[in-house]
């Protein structure tokens, strides 16, 4: 009877344990699972300068010109993989922009970036990705849009790309190839243009060839990207 007894509490005390033993088996992701899709990003605006993807400035952004420069006018010479650009800037009409500029050539921060967006019928854009599709950081916050300035998008004129937000310019710049006054400046339905701060005095042949080069999409930012790689082997200050 006493052993009969033993035996049947043994036996309660192993049921215990086992259940209070055992655990659901764990789930690991990756094993018979799928992670799920992730939203496409948006579509950028024409010549925007995406603020999603844009990493952080490293400087403040600036307030107008220099006050050891008058120069009104000042001039930048562009090398590219397919000949030389002059561009003469308009300090009067668009100074922030014009400083915003002059700031990034002096920094050598155009030296081998690409026109990474070209648009027979509309502009060619560079100032913001390496021949690596990488994004440079620009050296400052975005500037104040100057478009009301009176400056117009016609072609052969040097612009500031943006994203829908007016005051979102950094870095990133178009040359405008055809005449865009109707669709670029201010004002738009948006109450804001895009701001043109110079013009091209030399090399408008150099950029009719970045026009005319063989456009392939290579997705994203790059959807418009000549195939050639168009260089920008120096900037510098004239």
């Amino acid at each position: 009877m006493v052993r009969a007894l033993r035996g049947a509490l043994l036996g309660l005390v192993v049921l215990a344990v086992g259940c209070g033993g055992e655990k659901p088996p764990e789930v690991k992701p990756g094993a018979g699972t799928k992670a799920a899709p992730t939203a496409a990003p948006a579509a950028t605006a024409p010549a925007a300068d995406s603020p999603a993807d844009r990493p952080p400035a490293a400087a403040p952004a600036p307030t107008g010109k220099r006050p050891d420069d008058d120069d009104p006018s000042p001039r930048v010479e562009l090398k590219t993989s397919l000949g030389t650009i002059v561009l003469e800037l308009d300090r009067a009409r668009a100074p922030i922009t014009v400083e915003n500029f002059l700031h990034h050539v002096a920094a050598g921060y155009y030296e081998g970036t690409i026109f990474h967006r070209v648009i027979p019928t509309f502009m060619a854009q560079g100032g913001g990705y390496t021949q690596a599709r990488k994004r440079k950081a620009p050296l400052r916050d975005p500037i104040r849009n100057e478009s009301e300035g009176g400056l117009t998008n016609a072609r052969g004129t040097i612009a500031m790309a943006r994203s829908g937000d007016p005051d979102s310019a950094t870095s990133q710049f178009f040359l405008n190839v055809v005449d865009n006054a109707y669709r670029l400046d201010f004002p738009k339905a948006s109450g804001h243009g895009y701001a043109v701060f110079g013009k091209v005095v030399e090399g408008m042949d150099v950029v009719d060839r970045i026009r005319d080069s063989t456009i392939v999409d290579q997705g994203g930012a790059f959807k418009d990207c000549p195939e050639q790689d168009i260089v920008i082997e120096s900037a510098r200050r004239l």
